[in-house]
Parts: C-alpha cells; structure tokens; sequence
C-alpha cells in the first residue's frame, strides 16, 4: 500500500513536470494530454486520477513550477532579515534575475503565454501566490521611502523596479524560445554580468527611491510650517 502511494507521488510529479515544461513551450491550447503523459511516462488515466482534467493540471503546473523556482531562488536572495536594507532590496533583484535568466523557470514562460492568450485559469492561483512576496518587497521599498508613503508611491517604485529586472531579460528569455540559436546555447549573462546588471539596478532604484523621498520629506515639513 505504501508503494503504491509512493509510486503515485512519483506519478504526480512526474505529469507536474511534464506539463509545466509543456505548457511553458506551447501554452494551454497548443499542448495536448497526450503529449504531456508520453513525457511523463504515465497514461491518461493517471492524469484524469490525478487532477480531473487539462485545466486543473494547467494550474497545478504552473504552481508547480513556481514553488521549484522558489525554492531554487529564495525572494530574499538569500539576504538575512536584519540586513542593512539596501542589501535587502539588492538581494531581492538579484533573486528575480536569477529566475528570469534560468531556463528552467517554466512558470514565466507559461504566465507569458497566458497573458498573450488568456484562458482566465490562473489568475486567481498567481495572486494567491505573488502576494506574500509583493508584501515583503512592499515593506522594503516602504521603509526605503521613510515618513509615511502613500500606497501609491510604494506600488509605482515596485512597478519600476520590476520593470528593470524583468524588461530586458525577459525579451530575450522570449527571444531564444522563439528564434532558437542553431549554435550550441549559451547563457547572454555570465554570473559576472548578472552582478553588473543587479548593481545598475540596485543603485539605480535606490537612487529614484532617495529621490521621492525627499520631495515627500519636503513636502511634510512645507505642510507643518504652511
């Protein structure tokens, strides 16, 4: 009996991994059932047993993919809490970075294709699971922005830093999906670019950050002394 659980976890996985890379390449429409189980080494039935059907397992992919990118990129980049907190903001860019370059982070390739061809299946499974790291890269910005920022100014930073993490990379992420290099693969960004890139960023943001902290700071004590 404990084999057979066993061997139905392994199943599990195997049809998540399967259909995650699956969907990443050919979105929710193009990919079929079939092609997923033959990769997975399992059969319809099992997917049926599994998840009831092609959309549920769309979703369980892409939280699948997600939690392994996750788990192989922390959000803190590995920057401990009671980091100075411009370390805190660096760590955070770097570990967005360091899953927008990997191609094994199937979970924005699939998030792609949904946006470009929506099935309205995962929006409410991406909210769920973006929020808690939207909540800590909030409390960063916040307290980088000092007295009192509105919810708008903290959001609009966010948005601009991401901007600059995701752009570029992923252009090219969707570039080499879509126009494979017949040469041998290589990585646009060595581990020593990527530090170059996560620096620009980082004094970049922090720079903009300074600013609207100071017009917001002025604009307190212009109210206090009107």
């Amino acid at each position: 009996m404990r084999k057979q659980r066993i061997d139905g976890q392994e199943t599990r996985r195997n049809l998540l991994a399967s259909a995650s890379e699956i969907f990443a390449k050919k979105g929710f429409r193009d990919a079929t059932i079939a092609e997923i189980c033959r990769q997975a080494n399992a059969n319809v039935a099992a997917a049926n047993y599994h998840f009831g059907g092609k959309e549920a397992l769309y979703v369980e992919s892409w939280r699948f993919a997600f939690a392994k990118s996750l788990n192989t990129y922390p959000p803190n980049g590995g920057v401990a809490e009671d980091a100075p907190i411009e370390e805190q903001l660096r760590g955070r860019i770097m570990a967005i970075m360091r899953r927008v370059i990997d191609p094994q982070s199937y979970e924005l390739d699939i998030f792609y294709n949904e946006m470009a061809n929506s099935t309205g299946l995962l929006a409410e499974t991406v909210q769920q699971s973006i929020e808690p790291i939207f909540r800590g890269f909030a409390a960063i910005v916040k307290e980088l922005l000092g007295t009192q920022p509105s919810e708008q100014q903290v959001r609009l930073c966010i948005m601009s830093i991401h901007a600059q993490c995701f752009g570029p990379l992923m252009r090219e992420r969707r570039r080499k999906i879509i126009s494979p290099d017949p040469l041998p693969a290589r990585s646009e960004w060595n581990l020593d670019d990527l530090e170059t890139l996560v620096d620009h960023v980082t004094r970049f943001s922090l720079a903009g950050i300074r600013e609207i902290r100071s017009r917001v700071e002025s604009a307190v004590i212009a109210e206090q002394h009107a």
